[in-house]
């Protein structure tokens, strides 16, 4: 069994390998994407009214093939229903090998890179890196729920403005 194929079961498909630089080029410019993010999130929650008269449920597809696009090209997502981008320094943990949502494993490099994929640098080492530079590190104690795969696919900022507008 390939590495990368060991975490199949999980319901989370994982993209080739050489998409990596442009996610890497997100977590250097994290402070910047996440200001942007912050602009559009409010965006997102003002626009809560239009997306509830249009029916939550009749946007899910189109909204989430936009946010599909959008973060897969930034971020490498793997639409995992549950973003944690904002609390990880804009790198994503669905990206490690393990599927580790809470911090690294104990087999980091010593050269910050991954156990499983040597030639990629640790998702968790570039969340701190990322988080240092949204002056956010404290985020990273968070700690995050386990991935409820039925969510797989659908969009977080749909989620997002439906939560936010709940509260």
């Amino acid at each position: 069994m390939r590495p990368e194929d060991a975490f199949a079961h999980r319901g989370v498909a994982r993209a080739p390998l050489p998409r990596r630089s442009l996610r890497l080029w997100s977590v250097r410019h994290a402070a910047f994407l996440a200001g942007t993010y912050r602009a559009f999130e409010r965006v997102l929650r003002g626009m809560d009214p239009v997306f509830r008269r249009i029916g939550y449920d009749r946007l899910e597809q189109p909204v989430a093939a936009v946010e599909r696009t959008v973060k897969q090209a930034l971020f490498d997502c793997r639409m995992c229903g549950q973003c944690v981008l904002s609390a990880t320094g804009l790198s994503c943990p669905m990206n490690c090998p393990k599927g580790l949502r809470n911090g690294p494993c104990g087999g980091v490099r010593a050269n910050g890179h991954c156990e499983v994929h040597p030639d990629m640098p640790c998702v968790w080492v570039q969340a701190f890196a990322g988080a240092q530079r949204m002056d956010a590190v404290a985020a990273l104690g968070q700690v995050q729920t386990p991935v409820d795969h039925r969510r797989a696919g659908k969009s977080s900022w749909l989620e997002a403005a439906k939560h936010h507008a709940a509260s």
